[in-house]
């Protein structure tokens, strides 16, 4: 099977960032076990400040600014959940 894709947007807020998900199905494998492929971003002024991504052999990590941690990855829901979870905490910090 190849990837298949579920989701691709890129839209621009109203502070002018954009926020661009990339979602596929693809074969659950060692390092995809959940079966997905993800990127989700955040990205102000060309630069991006939250990410949620599963780069191959990185596994399921996040990103905020230039800090990189582990994620957890349980369903697609919740990984959008949490994505926009720290957006709207990244904007409510920044005023």
């Amino acid at each position: 099977m190849k990837a298949a894709p579920i989701r691709h947007s890129k839209v621009t807020d109203e502070l002018g960032n954009t926020i661009q998900i990339k979602l596929w199905e693809v074969p659950q494998t060692q390092d995809k076990p959940h079966g997905f492929k993800y990127s989700l971003a955040y990205i102000v002024a060309g630069r991006r400040e939250i990410g949620y991504d599963d780069a191959e052999g990185k596994g399921d990590h996040r990103h905020h600014g230039q800090k990189e941690e582990p994620y957890t990855f349980t369903t697609l829901s919740k990984l959008a959940d949490d994505f926009l979870t720290d957006v709207e905490t990244y904007k409510r910090d920044q005023k």
